[in-house]
């Protein structure tokens, strides 16, 4: 009875979620809507529409009340508060029924006519399809030499050669995205989380319009989170499953610095010189307990990384697929 439950229930989901982080839109919201339902109308597919209120201080939750009244493939998610982008993305992940998941911005400045275009590229067998505003409308100092510059580093770091991580017009496969764990400003490194776990990754040209209505709400303070988290990606990608190599890395290199500022305080010594007149012996002892720290830090990540992998059973790799199980 529970298997033909499930069943009928996976078959009422629909194929494809599209959703939609939302703050101080209230502007925006109805022609977004209508531009998304007459896309999806064209497709031939079923569909739903997930907006994510990220604790809008205007009139945008009762506007998408109002939307969702009025149309049954909406549905409505208000965060207590404003979490953030990378929080409302989540929310929209956990949420979505559809096969294929399909984030975007809600300030117009997307085009949803280049879905169709996302799920061809899908279909010819990408788990993850990109979209790279090619032709960006946004100001040019202060948005897109920056954002350049980022998605070099990003794609240099990640290993996945991306012209534009901040697009947030994606398709995604929903087995991609079941692993992935959103923190901070990670959302745009998704496609990296998911090429780890063995995904296809491509991208394309799509539209990109100026903003019209309302304001924008990125501002100079996410560039240096997004430092932040860039750092963490890296250490992640590199030292996940073995965190004693880094620290054991810096431990060893604090260790040599002990070492020589002791000889070399030992060798001034004997030629007369007392330790007293020179800094070496207290940057010897000094450089020997960072390097006894970082050894004992690298032995305790070991251990929260193992208790991590083995009390969660999650194994250290992902499997694409299984034949003759």
């Amino acid at each position: 009875m529970m298997d033909t439950t499930q069943t009928a229930q996976k078959s009422e989901d629909p194929e494809i979620s599209v959703f939609l982080p939302v703050l101080d839109e209230e502007e925006n919201l109805v022609p977004m809507h209508e531009k998304i339902a007459a896309a999806l109308a064209e497709l031939g597919r079923s569909a739903e529409m997930i907006f994510v209120d990220d604790g809008s201080t205007d009139r945008s939750l009762a506007i998408l009340k109002e939307i969702a009244a009025k149309d049954d493939r909406v549905r409505v998610i208000s965060l207590r508060r404003n979490y953030g982008q990378t929080a409302a993305m989540a929310a929209g992940i956990d949420a979505a029924k559809g096969e294929i998941l399909i984030p975007m911005d809600a300030d117009l400045q997307n085009d949803p006519a280049d879905i169709q275009r996302l799920l061809e590229k899908l279909d010819e067998g990408y788990d993850v399809v990109s979209g790279w505003r090619k032709n960006r409308q946004d100001k040019l100092i202060s948005r897109k030499i920056p954002s350049q510059i980022a998605n070099r580093i990003i794609s240099w770091i990640g290993g996945v050669h991306l012209h534009d991580y901040g697009c947030s017009l994606k398709a995604y496969r929903r087995d991609v995205l079941q692993d992935v764990k959103l923190y901070g400003e990670m959302h745009r490194f998704i496609p990296i989380y998911a090429s780890w776990a063995g995904a296809k990754v491509t991208e394309i040209p799509v539209d990109h319009h100026a903003r019209t209505r309302g304001k924008s709400k990125y501002g100079i303070s996410r560039t240096v989170k997004v430092i932040f988290d860039l750092m963490t990606i890296k250490f992640m990608a590199s030292y996940q499953t073995k965190p004693i190599y880094v620290f054991g890395t810096f431990g060893m290199l604090a260790f040599l610095l002990a070492l020589v500022a002791g000889i070399w305080a030992i060798v001034l010594k004997i030629d007369g010189t007392s330790f007293i007149l020179t800094p070496l012996p207290v940057i010897a002892v000094v450089m020997l307990a960072i390097s006894v720290q970082f050894f004992l830090m690298g032995l305790l990540a070991e251990l929260l990384v193992r208790t991590y992998h083995e009390s969660q059973d999650k194994a250290i790799y992902a499997v694409r697929e299984k034949i003759g199980f």
